[in-house]
């Protein structure tokens, strides 16, 4: 089956018929019944049925589901790493992500190597050293660097390294990780998946060998999901692949705009041939994503005040929804990062990620423009 079919279809309940996935509230299963479902943190019905769900979109041997993008990403480290183990990131990734990496493995005695932006910084960093782990963002947030996953994967695999690639920007439509040799792929479930702004939720899928292990660590963790915000998820799942040829579109539209725009200094979109990864992410993604960075004319005053006023798009830190969101890293996602780390990576004061959702981009363009003029 093709994979817009895929994303839609749902086994029927073969005791009722039901032809969506029935939501499973329950915190245990009677016994001798349950023999395969005892108790729900380790195991529900509607949960199960969202990591398949998965394992199918990125093609992978098995999926998981947890109750946040964070939990899938600690859970997932904590189940390859032990103190003494080495692990690769990147700097540029979700200031949390980084955080849990640098500053709380480091302190349970992970050896942990933060490579600078770049895929020449990355892949020089993973080919000097033997790492038990390498943990990157396809699509970087918030400069939207794009990983040549290719070179990676060989690299990892030469090393006998794990390589764990979260890929929530990408989605499974514009990118699927494990074709290029990642071994597991993560995503915050929250953003473009789910779609609809309304559930937290994580997702992991790849080796059966390796996520197994991981599912036990989630059940002992406790990072698991609840059934009803996995229906959600499922729910919101069987329209991803409408929504994001909306949002790859659109979004390729607005960078082009704010690229000729006289009160923006910088866009950073991998669709555009400006962008330092272009010829990248050509060959790495069918889309070029829904999230679109720019840098205002300014600095944190005017960036704040631009998102402040727009009307349509809405002032809000998560992204990936229907709904288009702006956000200000400094302030805002990346907040965590120290001033060292900020200069790095590239966040500026007046740096703003915009978050495309499937509004008429005319409306979404004039939004901007109005805004933006108002400037001074």
């Amino acid at each position: 089956m093709k994979e817009g079919t895929n994303i839609v279809r749902e086994d029927i309940d073969e005791e009722t018929g039901a032809i969506t996935t029935p939501i499973y509230q329950t915190t245990a299963y009677s016994f001798p019944q349950g023999e395969k479902y005892r108790y729900s943190r380790e195991l529900n019905p509607t949960v199960l049925e969202l990591g398949k769900k998965i394992a199918t979109l990125e093609e992978a041997e098995m999926g998981i589901a947890f109750s946040s993008g964070m939990g899938a990403i600690s859970t997932t480290l904590l189940t390859i790493l032990k103190p003494g183990s080495s692990l690769l990131v990147t700097m540029d990734m979700f200031g949390r992500s980084l955080r849990f990496s640098s500053d709380f493995l480091r302190s349970w005695g992970v050896n942990v190597e933060v490579s600078k932006p770049g895929n020449e910084n990355l892949l020089e960093i993973a080919k000097s050293g033997k790492w038990n782990a390498i943990f990157v963002e396809s699509i970087t947030n918030p400069l939207l660097r794009v990983v040549d996953l290719d070179s990676l994967s060989k690299i990892s695999k030469e090393k006998g390294s794990v390589l764990i690639v979260d890929s929530t920007f990408a989605t499974p439509v514009n990118q699927k990780p494990l074709e290029f040799g990642a071994d597991i792929v993560v995503h915050s479930a929250s953003k473009f998946i789910s779609g609809h702004n309304d559930v937290i939720a994580g997702l992991a899928a790849g080796k059966a060998d390796i996520l197994s292990k991981v599912d036990l660590m989630r059940r002992t963790l406790g990072t698991s999901l609840e059934p009803s915000p996995a229906y959600l998820v499922i729910r919101g799942m069987k329209t991803l692949k409408v929504r994001m040829d909306v949002i790859n579109k659109n979004a390729e539209i607005i960078a082009e705009f704010l690229s000729d725009h006289s009160k923006v200094n910088k866009v950073y979109y991998p669709g555009l041939k400006s962008h330092p990864d272009h010829e990248i992410a050509v060959k790495m993604l069918k889309g070029f994503g829904g999230v679109v960075s720019f840098e205002v004319k300014g600095g944190k005053d005017e960036a704040i005040k631009l998102m402040k006023s727009t009307k349509i798009i809405i002032p809000a830190q998560s992204l990936g929804g229907v709904n288009s969101l702006i956000s200000h890293p400094v302030t805002m996602s990346h907040r965590t990062l120290t001033l060292d780390e900020k200069k790095t990576v590239g966040i500026t004061d007046s740096l703003l990620r915009l978050s495309v959702g499937i509004e008429d981009v005319n409306d979404l363009i004039d939004d901007l423009d109005r805004s933006l003029n108002s400037l001074s």
